[in-house]
C-alpha cells in the first residue's frame, strides 16, 4: 500500500526558512570568535568555506585569518628572540668553558715544566750534597791527620827536638800547624753549614715540586669538569639550535600562508582601472595593514601623481636609443620621454615580462626639466620600480605590474615606508613624499610634499566622515 504525503504551502514555507536558517546558522558558525581559527585557518579549508560563503564573508574570514597569523608570527618571533637569547647565553657560556680549559691547559703545561725544572735543580742539589759530603770527610781527614802530627810532636822530648832540629824550627812548625789546624776546623765549618743548606733547599725544592704536582692533580682535575659541562652545554645548545631551526620554520611557513591570505583577499578587492575614491579607499585600508603607511597619506599621493589612476601618462615611447617619443593623443613628437641609459632597458624587460607592447604603452611625459617615462598610477621609472617589484610579488603572490593599480598603490606604500611615513608624523611623511618625488628634500620641490600632505589633510576628514557614519 502507498501514501501519497501532501504538503502545504505553510509547510514549505517553514521547511523552506528551516533550512536558511540552519544555513545561516552554518555561516554564523565560521564567523563566530569562538571559532577554532588554527583549525578553519588552513588554506585548504579556508577555499571549501569561501565556496559556501558570500563575497564579503568571505572576505571577513580571510582577514580574520590574516590576522590570526599575524598574531602567530608575533609569538613565533617573540620565542625566537627567547630561543635566540638562550642560544646566544649557551654559546658563550661553552666559548667561556672553551676558553677555560684552554687556560687549564696551558697552566697544566706551566706547572709541568716547573716540575720538570724543580727535578733538574733538585738532582742539582743533591749531586752539590754528595760533592760536598765528601769534601767534609776530606777536611775531617786532613783535620785528623793535622791532629795526630800535632799530638806526635807534643810526645817528642827536648833532648830530640834539640838533635833533629833548632828549637826555633820546632815552634815554627808548631805554629804552622796550629794555624793550619785551625783553618781547617774553620772549612769543616763552612762546608757542614753549606751542607746544612744544600738539605735545606732540597727539602724546600721536594716541597715546592710536591706542591706543583698537587697543583697539576686539581687542574687537570678541573680541566675534565670543564670538559664535561662543555659537552653538556653543547648538547643542549644543540638542542636549542634545532628548536630555534624549529621555530624559524615554522615562522616561515605562517608568513607564507599570511602571504597568500594576503593575496586573496587582494584578489577579493576587485576595482578597476580608475576606481572610485571608495574603491581606492579599501585598497589603503589593505595596504595599510602590510606597510603601516596611513591611507589618507597614500591616497594623497595616488591623486597627486595620477589623480587615482585617472592620468597615467600621454606619452607613448618610440626610440630605445634616444629614448625620444609622441603624444599618446595627437602622436606629435616629444623628446626625452625616457632616459635610454637609465631607464629604457629595464622599461623593456618589464614590458616584455607582462606581455605588454613597449611602443604602445603609456607612461609620463617629460615636465619642462628632466626625463619622462613614469608608470602607471603610481608613476614609477622603471629603474625604482624594479626595487620594489619582488617585495610586491612575495605579498600578492603574482607578478607585479606598474599600472595594476593595486600593485602601483602597495608599491608606492612600500616606497613610502622605506622612507619614513610609517611614524605618521607630518614631517615624516613630508620627507618621504619629497624623497618620492625627487630623491630628496630639495627646498625647489617644496611645492609637492606641501600639496600631498594637503591632499591627505582633506582626505583625512572624508575618512574620518566615512569611517563616522
Amino acid at each position: 500500500m502507498t501514501f501519497d504525503i501532501m504538503v502545504s504551502p505553510i509547510s514549505k514555507i517553514i521547511l523552506l526558512s528551516v533550512l536558511i536558517l540552519v544555513l545561516a546558522l552554518s555561516k554564523a558558525k565560521i564567523l563566530a570568535q569562538e571559532v577554532d581559527l588554527k583549525e578553519i585557518c588552513q588554506l585548504d579549508k579556508i577555499e571549501k568555506e569561501c565556496q559556501i560563503l558570500e563575497p564579503i564573508e568571505c572576505r571577513q574570514l580571510l582577514e580574520r585569518c590574516e590576522k590570526y597569523y599575524q598574531e602567530e608570527s608575533a609569538r613565533i618571533e617573540e620565542d625566537l628572540s627567547k630561543t635566540q637569547k638562550e642560544k646566544q647565553t649557551l654559546q658563550n657560556r661553552v666559548s667561556i668553558l672553551r676558553k677555560k680549559i684552554k687556560n687549564l691547559e696551558y697552566q697544566i703545561y706551566q706547572s709541568n715544566l716547573l716540575i720538570k725544572d724543580l727535578g733538574l735543580q733538585i738532582s742539582d742539589t743533591e749531586s752539590s750534597i754528595k760533592k760536598t759530603s765528601l769534601k767534609i770527610e776530606e777536611a775531617r781527614n786532613s783535620l785528623a791527620a793535622i791532629l795526630r802530627t800535632i799530638y806526635e810532636e807534643d810526645q817528642r822530648s827536648l833532648i830530640e827536638i834539640l838533635l833533629s832540629e833548632g828549637i826555633s824550627d820546632f815552634f815554627d812548625n808548631l805554629m804552622t800547624l796550629q794555624t793550619l789546624n785551625v783553618k781547617n776546623q774553620e772549612l769543616l765549618k763552612q762546608i757542614k753549614s753549606l751542607k746544612s743548606y744544600l738539605e735545606d733547599q732540597k727539602k724546600s725544592l721536594d716541597e715546592e715540586k710536591e706542591d706543583f704536582e698537587k697543583m697539576v692533580k686539581i687542574q687537570t682535575l678541573q680541566k675534565q669538569e670543564s670538559a664535561k659541562k662543555k659537552g653538556e652545554q653543547e648538547y643542549f645548545w644543540k638542542l636549542t639550535e634545532a628548536e630555534y631551526q624549529k621555530q624559524l620554520k615554522e615562522k616561515k611557513e605562517t608568513e607564507k600562508i599570511a602571504a597568500e591570505i594576503r593575496a586573496r583577499i587582494f584578489e577579493l578587492i576587485g576595482v578597476p582601472k580608475a576606481p572610485t575614491f571608495g574603491e581606492a579607499y579599501e585598497i589603503a585600508k589593505y595596504v595599510e595593514r602590510i606597510t603601516g603607511v596611513r591611507p589618507a597619506l597614500l591616497l594623497a599621493l595616488m591623486t597627486q601623481e595620477s589623480n587615482i589612476g585617472k592620468n597615467v601618462g600621454q606619452c607613448y615611447l618610440k626610440n630605445f636609443s634616444t629614448g625620444e617619443g609622441v603624444k599618446t593623443y595627437n602622436g606629435k613628437a616629444v623628446s626625452r620621454v625616457m632616459n635610454p641609459q637609465r631607464d629604457t632597458p629595464y622599461f623593456l624587460e618589464i614590458t616584455q615580462q607582462l606581455g605588454r607592447d613597449p611602443y604602445n604603452t603609456p607612461v609620463s611625459c617629460p615636465m619642462k626639466y628632466g626625463w619622462g617615462g613614469a608608470m602607471g598610477p603610481a608613476q614609477f621609472i622603471p629603474s625604482t620600480w624594479l626595487l620594489y617589484r619582488d617585495k610586491v610579488k612575495a605579498i600578492t603572490g603574482k607578478p607585479a605590474d606598474p599600472w595594476d593599480i593595486k600593485d602601483a598603490f602597495l608599491a608606492a606604500a612600500l616606497y613610502l615606508a622605506d622612507y619614513g611615513a610609517v611614524n605618521q608624523t607630518y614631517q615624516g611623511e613630508w620627507r618621504a613624499a619629497m624623497i618620492y618625488f625627487s630623491g630628496s628634500t630639495n627646498s625647489k620641490y617644496r611645492f609637492y610634499g606641501d600639496s600631498v600632505m594637503a591632499i591627505a589633510s582633506r582626505y583625512g576628514e572624508d575618512i574620518r566622515q566615512i569611517e563616522g557614519s
